[in-house]
């Protein structure tokens, strides 16, 4: 336990009265959820604690209890006493340019964070950054609500896929033994997170798997997702997307899932999916991505029909050469 950092964290909390809270770039359930439970327990403080992410709330977040603690825009520069960013490899990953002269505190559970900030608090063996918060709940000796002990609770479980990722340790069922002690509702959660989809997205997701592809190895999946479909059926770009990654990495024998999202035209998001000793974060970062070892994700440049060449055969390669993956997570 990096008893060190926390209590640096702990001291420059305790020193700032304005504190801005952000998510990276296309926030997920973790840092979503994660930050809106520090924004209570800082408030809970006499804290100033405001959220303000770059990028829109993806569904199915955006139907969530206290959602509208959280902001979209940019943080105002020299405003605030001090900025945490939650997953942030680097802070341009957090979409605000504004931060040169606010000190800022990284909270991070991926290994290729850049250690960039005033104080740097990474821990890449824990399974979501909502764990890192729930210790400094402890340290900062905050009551736990049942409201910030059910958003934690929500960003441990989204993250780990309901404890099905390679993320899923000891620690994510401790933390959320604790959790539900203090009243997190995993009923409530799950239902929230997984029988929450409109019937547009059930379309997509059949759209999506007939755009499905294996390489001749039939080790790689590839699929993908265009503005066009999403447009048609009145859907948000940011809906979530991850059951469908996870339905098709179920194939068997396939090692690694890559999904192309359209972003704008001969832009796409790439997602991976992977199992086994198939390294998502290697190849992410082959691509100047990130992640972990079994999640990951970059972008990609060009006209479609030859990245969709070009780039499975790439990730067959370096999939081929099974390097050594113990700190990928």
């Amino acid at each position: 336990m990096n008893s060190a950092i926390i209590q640096a964290v702990v001291d420059k909390i305790k020193s700032s009265d304005r504190i801005v809270l952000a998510s990276h770039l296309r926030p997920d359930g973790d840092s979503l959820c994660t930050s809106i439970a520090l924004s209570m327990m800082l408030r809970s403080m006499g804290k100033e604690a405001d959220i303000i992410n770059f990028d829109n709330t993806p569904f199915p977040f955006i139907h969530f209890e206290d959602i509208g603690m959280v902001q979209i825009g940019t943080i105002p520069q020299n405003f605030y006493d001090l900025a945490i960013l939650l997953e942030c490899a680097n802070v341009s990953r957090s979409g605000h340019d504004t931060l040169q002269n606010t000190p800022i505190i990284n909270i991070d559970h991926h290994h290729s964070n850049d250690y960039y900030a005033d104080i740097n608090w990474v821990e890449p063996e824990a399974p979501a950054v909502a764990c890192l918060a729930y210790k400094l709940v402890i340290a900062l000796g905050v009551t736990l609500t049942s409201e910030m002990a059910n958003h934690l609770y929500c960003g441990i479980v989204s993250d780990t896929g309901s404890f099905q990722f390679s993320n899923t340790n000891a620690q994510a069922f401790e933390v959320c033994h604790h959790l539900v002690k203090k009243g997190a509702d995993p009923v409530k959660v799950s239902a929230q997170l997984f029988r929450n989809n409109p019937p547009e997205k059930i379309i997509l997701l059949g759209r999506v798997l007939s755009s499905l592809r294996l390489n001749d190895e039939g080790n790689i999946a590839v699929i993908s997702m265009f503005k066009k479909d999403l447009e048609s059926l009145n859907l948000q770009k940011e809906i979530d997307t991850e059951d469908i990654m996870t339905l098709v990495r179920s194939i068997k024998n396939v090692d690694m899932v890559l999904f192309f999202k359209e972003m704008k035209p001969d832009t796409y998001r790439v997602s991976l999916r992977s199992r086994g000793e198939a390294n998502s974060a290697r190849v992410a970062e082959y691509f100047e991505g990130g992640g972990h070892l079994h999640a990951a994700g970059f972008t990609v440049i060009g006209p479609f029909d030859q990245l969709m060449r070009d780039v499975p055969r790439t990730v067959s390669e370096l999939i081929r050469k099974k390097p050594a993956c113990g700190n990928a997570e």
